[in-house]
């Protein structure tokens, strides 16, 4: 049996293998020592941070890779800032110029063919005389403009006539806000008001007080123990046969009635213009006021060929006493009349007042009544009172005015 040998399968020689013994024992000079338990730790320790730390430092890498990515994307995409301030496109000076040309060609057509070019927007209303006039609240310091001269018709009676831009019907007659006056509180002075303004409806806007006929739903609301008036309203209506009413009797001092053998009305349009005030009257009575201007549009009654259109204005100014039935005899929901004044023009100049009708002039008539020569009123001036009229009377005494 062979000892342990080297390659060759000699055994080691005992000189060297003492030296292998010896060497053991001792230690190799620089071959390395195991490490103990607690450096073994302190070293797994250390690799876990800085592991830790390659870890934490990659994720900064990507993070500040992605917000480099967010600025350049957002740099790329940003939209306007609100502040900033954008330069204005330069304008075309080509359509500049054909503005100036439209205008410049504008104004050379109105000024050659006025009336052609106001054609286009006549009509009643807004579009005929501007814009509707706010309602009236006091006395006007001056007549209203002077319209063109244009020739009304059936379809726009009111053209060329400051009637244009009125209201219709009670529409046109303002009533102020109501507060406790004499004897009567808030309502009561509401009441009365309203109760004015259906008295002058009823007197000259009612169709069939229009047409003539007796006016009874307007004399209900005058008081009927006031006798004096209660004489006038009886002459002014007589029974069958009767006496006809004189000039002082003329129901056209409180009423528009129309001679419908002679003329028509145009439509049932009526233009209106005026306001109703009040205050404190006698004994505690609420006084109020009325001043009112009433446009009828007419034509003939049986017309021949074109038909003419004119127009007749009747102003008003009344003022009626709502009194107190403990100090005045007096009907509940009545007025007893203080005072009545009337202009009329185009009534029918010279007319015999017998007919307490209204029957207005046309072109034909109109020629035959010359200029007396006294001064022209303007119908439509409500900055006058009406006492101080020249115009047409509804005694039938004539005048001269300068538009209807």
């Amino acid at each position: 049996m062979n000892a342990v040998g080297g390659q060759d399968g000699s055994s080691v020689p005992d000189e060297e293998w003492e030296r292998f013994l010896r060497e053991s024992a001792q230690g190799a000079a620089g071959a390395p020592k195991e490490p103990s338990a607690r450096a073994r730790g302190v070293a797994g320790r250390l690799r876990d941070t800085s592991r830790a730390r390659g870890v934490a430092g990659r994720l900064r890498d990507t993070s500040r890779a992605r917000g480099v990515a967010g600025r350049l994307r957002d740099t790329r995409e940003a939209p306007p800032v609100w502040r900033a301030h954008t330069p204005p496109r330069p304008r075309r000076r080509t359509a500049r110029a054909v503005a100036g040309l439209l205008a410049v060609c504008a104004l050379l057509l109105l000024a050659l063919f006025p009336d052609r070019l106001l054609g286009w927007f006549d009509g009643d209303g807004a579009t005929s005389g501007g814009a509707p006039l706010a309602a009236e609240t006091a006395r006007p310091d001056q007549a209203p403009a002077v319209e063109e001269a244009r020739r009304p018709t059936l379809d726009e009676p009111f053209k060329g006539s400051p009637a244009a831009r009125w209201a219709s019907g009670t529409e046109g007659i303002t009533v102020p806000a109501a507060k406790a006056t004499g004897w009567m509180d808030q309502a009561e002075v509401a009441r009365a008001l309203s109760r004015t303004r259906d008295f002058l409806a009823a007197a000259n806007l009612d169709p069939a007080v229009l047409r003539g006929e007796r006016p009874q739903t307007a004399i209900t609301l005058i008081n009927p123990h006031q006798s004096d008036v209660r004489k006038t309203l009886a002459a002014a209506f007589p029974a069958p046969g009767g006496k006809p009413p004189g000039a002082e009797d003329d129901p056209l001092l409180l009423f528009s009635r129309f001679d419908t053998r002679a003329v028509r009305l145009v439509g049932d349009d009526i233009r209106t213009r005026g306001r109703l005030s009040y205050e404190k009257g006698k004994d505690g009575a609420l006084e109020v006021t009325a001043d009112v201007t009433f446009v009828y549009p007419v034509t003939r009654a049986a017309a021949d060929g074109e038909e003419e259109v004119v127009r007749t204005i009747v102003r008003r100014e009344l003022v009626l006493s709502w009194d107190d039935p403990e100090r005045v005899e007096t009907e509940p929901g009545t007025f007893s009349l203080l005072s009545y004044a009337v202009d009329i023009t185009n009534g029918g100049c010279g007319r015999d007042t017998d007919t307490g009708l209204l029957r207005p002039e046309f072109a034909a008539e109109r020629s035959a009544s010359a200029d007396d020569g006294t001064p022209a009123v303007d119908p439509y001036d409500r900055s006058r009172p009406v006492d101080k009229s020249a115009g047409v009377s509804a005694d039938g005494e004539c005048g001269t005015v300068t538009r209807s």
